[in-house]
């Protein structure tokens, strides 16, 4: 398979100032927060509901931390999940672990006790790091993972005085409040970190080292874990500091809503900012809009990475009056299609902040696309290519499509993951070797126009994408088939206006068996996240098929979508 060198147009619509060419600066990400200790160490690093640490007490948090991993075994290479939400222990943990020379697991605190023992044994995590509301979720799947130490941490150990004493009673009122056993296996990330010396052992890290195991799906829907190495998360927090090209230096501050435990969160919330000495504003809790609010305004937020409906949550909050939001300069929008009504509608109420829509994925860690933040912006198109990114648009065999047509999006770049953990026939079919570069087959169909800009036309994979997370039909179609009145099922996404999309389950009976929509609501919300479960149940009699026997799940999904239209233009 060859081409010839393809042109860039995209390079000529590039705002002043931004370069035409990238090359790694060779990193890793425990450097760079250390060089932010180093050239801003009374700069605000974190501000959790009002409790602040600046970058040198950071830099020695994650210090001790790291020794005290080490103490407790963790070996060069040695993956360790952490399950936490955005908190001060998160950004410790993330960087202490690395520093230490272990691998970071990103685990989501969502997960069911399944999903996690799934995870926990793929990964071969031996140390898990949790905040203690979730131990019952491990407690649970303790007995069949390999996991040899868990540390514990509560929202209550980062909170400022009187609201760490106060969290405990709230909790416990709520019937939050979980008691874990501290001893044995199980210890006090607290006491861990208070307990050891400033200095671990040097680990020998380099940028070509795995950092990070981040699971998605991919065409089986089966949770793999994606290698992301020191390089390809330094590489792209740099484009995204190129891209970004009126970024103050120790200036900035982040609304770090959306979770580090999602790859777009970490890069562009987390290690963009501690690249730029930039002040994180923790929030735990995405979805408590009124929060996000309060902390806007109280801390004069600059920045505000997001997903499409926080944005929209936000502009249709009925309490967005008592609250300013004017000091948010510029947004990216990632893991969703943006609308732009609601672009419209953000940069009104924030007299005039940019919200430009991106795109990238797990495997290219994952920006790979950015409309421009100052330039022109294409309604309905993902962008450019950020600096040192290629893209080409190819047919089924592996050929570029001539300009303007559909064909799969294929990009190149130093944020292309290493492959796929433990999965060498998977890695084999996503990435390609072609003219002396590695090439991610996005499976996402695009099109790109004469002026460079790229457009999402069809996935490929059969990706639902909800509220900014990913949702794999098969992931979904296996709890749905384990039913004992279902014969065939199928998941599918369907248009939603407030997440984007939502999960649509087809499925067909056994003869002479029944169940309701709400049986099999219930089912899937036991075994998997909220999120993950379907909204809405159809029902028939079979489900159509190709002439091999593979359900036609586009088929589904467009007549769903067309039904709920009618059904809407009725009402």
């Amino acid at each position: 398979m060859t081409t010839t060198a393809h042109p860039r147009p995209w390079l000529a619509h590039y705002e002043p100032g931004i370069p035409h060419d990238f090359q790694p600066s060779g990193r890793t990400l425990p450097q760079l927060l250390e060089q932010a200790a180093k050239h801003h160490p009374d700069r605000v690093a974190l501000d959790f509901l009002g409790r602040t640490t600046n970058y040198r007490e950071l830099w020695f948090q994650v210090q001790r931390f790291a020794h005290a991993l080490q103490k407790l075994g963790v070996q060069p290479g040695e993956r360790v999940a952490v399950m936490l939400p955005n908190t001060p222990q998160f950004v410790v943990s993330f960087y202490a672990v690395l520093l230490a020379g272990g691998v970071v697991v990103n685990t989501s605190p969502l997960y069911t006790p399944h999903e996690l023992e799934h995870q926990l044994n793929d990964s071969g995590s031996e140390t898990l790091i949790m905040l203690d509301s979730f131990y019952p979720r491990y407690a649970e799947v303790q007995e069949r993972v390999p996991v040899r130490r868990v540390i514990v941490t509560g929202i209550q150990d980062a909170l400022p005085f009187p609201k760490n004493k106060l969290y405990p009673i709230k909790a416990r009122k709520d019937g939050m409040w979980v008691k874990v056993p501290i001893g044995g296996k199980v210890f006090s990330f607290t006491q861990l970190r208070k307990s050891q010396p400033p200095i671990p052992q040097p680990a020998a890290v380099s940028p070509g080292d795995v950092a990070l195991l981040q699971y998605t799906g991919g065409t089986t829907g089966v949770p793999k874990g994606a290698m992301l190495t020191h390089e390809n998360l330094v590489s792209n927090a740099e484009q995204c500091r190129m891209w970004m090209s009126d970024l103050k230096e120790g200036q900035e501050v982040t609304m770090a809503a959306i979770p580090f435990f999602h790859v777009y969160g970490m890069t562009v919330s987390m290690n963009l900012s501690v690249m730029t000495g930039a002040t994180m504003v923790l929030v735990p809790n995405a979805r408590d809009i009124k929060m996000v609010l309060t902390q806007i305004a109280r801390t004069k937020a600059t920045l505000f990475p997001g997903v499409p409906t926080l944005y929209n949550a936000i502009n249709n909050h009925p309490d967005l009056a008592r609250h300013d939001v004017t000091s948010i300069r510029a947004c990216i929008s990632g893991s969703a299609p943006l609308l732009l009504e609601t672009s419209r509608k953000f940069k009104e109420i924030t007299h005039g902040a940019n919200l430009v829509e991106g795109y990238g994925l797990t495997e290219t860690s994952p920006v790979t696309h950015v409309n421009p933040i100052f330039g022109e912006q294409q309604e309905g198109s993902i962008g450019l290519p950020v600096p040192g990114t290629d893209a080409l648009i190819m047919d089924d065999a592996g050929q570029p499509v001539a300009q303007g047509e559909i064909g799969e999006l294929w990009v190149a770049g130093p944020q292309i993951m290493k492959g796929y953990w433990q999965r060498p026939d998977e890695t084999e079919k996503t990435i390609r070797e072609l003219d002396g570069k590695r090439w991610l087959l996005t499976g996402d169909m695009a099109r790109m126009d004469e002026k460079g800009y790229f457009q999402i036309v069809d996935r490929k994979k059969e990706l639902i994408i909800a509220g900014g997370y990913n949702i794999y039909p098969r992931e979904v179609e296996e709890v749905l088939m384990t039913h004992p009145a279902v014969l065939e099922a199928a998941a599918v996404g369907i248009p939603d206006t407030y997440r984007g999309e939502s999960v649509h389950a087809v499925v067909a009976l056994k003869p002479g068996m029944h169940v309701t929509e709400k049986e099999i609501i219930a089912l899937c919300r036991a075994e998997l996240s909220a999120y993950k479960a379907p909204r809405s149940v159809e029902f028939r009699s079979e489900l159509p098929k190709t002439a091999v026997g593979k359900i036609l799940r586009r088929q589904l999904a467009k007549e769903a979508a067309e039904r709920r239209s009618t059904a809407n233009s009725a009402d």
